[in-house]
């Protein structure tokens, strides 16, 4: 029996150009917030390490919470979608905040105003946004094709952020002057672009009515949970934890990555290539998730899919090592395109994985938590991609790095070689493994077929996949 359709092809891009706002943040965050400090403003990278990783303490109880509210939220708009729209607002203007460190304060008033602006901006705003917008993946379809088709569009437009965000900001930031004034006017613009297009995207699509999503289930009082019983039914998720650290260590590696901004201006001699290297590795993810939807349904399922994506993913990243000592800039690029390519089926399915991942929690303990559950989307982007920036800036430290030098003590550059070479290969050999493990779309089949219910029959009836 075929899945009924919920969603027009504009609906589907309406959605997927939400991550373009959210991509303006993050992209630009974990690329340049440290160079701007450090190299602008001149504040130690270690210091703002340690406090980036103090942030995260408050963010991880923020993502449980935003979630829960999410799920507890009745409005005209929807549940999710007054948070999408709203959250944003703060985002655009905490965003600014952190690349506006007044440079007449004192060093412990700038470290403060970093901190505070970081701290709302990622614990407080981004949490509300994000985790709003990737639940809209199971409350405006039912239709598992077609919330692996609106993963695939919104990471395409992710990931082209991200491409545009890292090949032009250096250029648009020395166009501009070069000094910190120039980075504020750079935050000014991104904060307004992302501010418009997530006002578009929260209007494009339209939340299913509550009667429709929980057809065929009889609600009660018992159905009602506070946060820290939504926490209890994560915790109890083994898939959800497997989620939530491939998330961080993806944003891990996607730090790592970032970091390449001072490998590239000290170990190769030329910040530009910064820009080079985002399209070897933003392009060949983008023409994966092209075609992620086909191979989804050619492979009957996305467990071997992720897998063997992956598997390309450390083959490629193994030999981006080998090319980085031998000092090949094209070969470093070429397999740099390779370990994407492989990376992009997971990122275009992830979240019809997550929709899977709630459908064990409701198989297995009656509940459903939808908001809830997407809290890993944010927990793994705040956590992973602030301890990342935060792992850097200690790293940097440690390594006798100053920002404002004309040149850098070797054991400076050995660091940035290990964290741009080998971190990512170790993150990528760790993703790979928690993959090997995360089959939930097979659990969920078991667990139907112990409790006799056709796989129709929940499609429809349970909102979940």
């Amino acid at each position: 029996m075929e899945e009924k359709k919920y969603l027009k092809w504009y609906n589907k891009i309406g959605y997927g150009s939400g991550d373009i706002a959210g991509n303006v943040v993050y992209a630009f965050l974990t690329s340049f917030m440290m160079p701007y400090l450090t190299d602008s403003v001149g504040l130690a990278a270690g210091v703002v390490g340690t406090l980036i990783a103090v942030s995260k303490l408050f963010d991880g109880f923020t993502d449980i919470f935003f979630g829960s509210m999410i799920d507890k939220t009745h409005s005209k708009m929807g549940k999710a979608k007054p948070w999408m729209l709203y959250g944003y607002i703060g985002c655009a203007i905490t965003l600014v905040c952190c690349f506006t460190v007044p440079v007449s304060l004192g060093t412990t008033a700038k470290y403060a105003w970093f901190f505070i602006s970081y701290t709302l901006l990622n614990g407080v705003f981004y949490t509300a946004n994000n985790i709003a917008y990737s639940a809209l993946t199971s409350l405006i379809t039912k239709n598992s094709k077609e919330r692996v088709q609106m993963g695939s569009y919104r990471f395409i437009f992710a990931f082209s952020t991200s491409l545009l965000i890292q090949a032009i900001t250096v250029g648009f930031v020395d166009k501009c002057g070069g000094d910190a004034a120039a980075w504020r006017m750079v935050a000014i613009i991104y904060a307004i672009i992302g501010l418009v297009v997530n006002t578009m995207s929260a209007l494009s699509v339209k939340e299913l009515p509550e009667e429709e999503l929980n057809e065929g289930e009889v609600k009660n009082d018992n159905e009602k949970y506070g946060m820290v019983q939504a926490f209890k039914l994560l915790v109890k998720n083994k898939y959800y934890m497997m989620i939530c650290g491939t998330y961080i260590l993806q944003q891990l590696y996607g730090a790592m990555i970032g970091a390449g901004i001072y490998y590239m201006t000290w170990v190769l001699k030329n910040k530009n290539l910064f820009g080079q290297f985002a399209w070897a590795v933003n392009i060949p993810l983008i023409i994966a998730l092209i075609f992620t939807p086909t191979l989804v349904g050619k492979w009957k399922g996305m467990y071997k899919l992720n897998l063997r994506g992956y598997v390309l993913a450390v083959i490629g990243r193994a030999l981006v090592v080998v090319a980085g000592y031998m000092g090949s800039v094209p070969l470093m690029m070429a397999f740099t395109a390779l370990a994407a390519l492989g990376q992009g089926p997971w990122q275009g399915d992830m979240n019809a994985v997550i929709a899977s991942c709630s459908e064990y929690t409701y198989l297995t303990q009656g509940k459903r938590i939808d908001g809830t559950m997407y809290s890993c989307t944010s927990l793994g982007v705040k956590i992973g991609g602030g301890i990342g920036t935060a792992v850097v800036g200690w790293m940097l430290e440690l390594s006798g790095y100053v920002g404002k030098n004309a040149t850098q003590p070797q054991s400076a550059l050995d660091m940035m070689q290990f964290m741009y070479l080998w971190l990512p290969l170790i993150f990528d050999v760790l993703i790979m493994f928690a993959l090997s493990r995360m089959n939930v779309e097979d659990a969920n089949k078991k667990l139907k077929a112990e409790k006799g219910i056709a796989a129709d029959e929940v499609t429809d009836k349970s909102d979940m996949n």
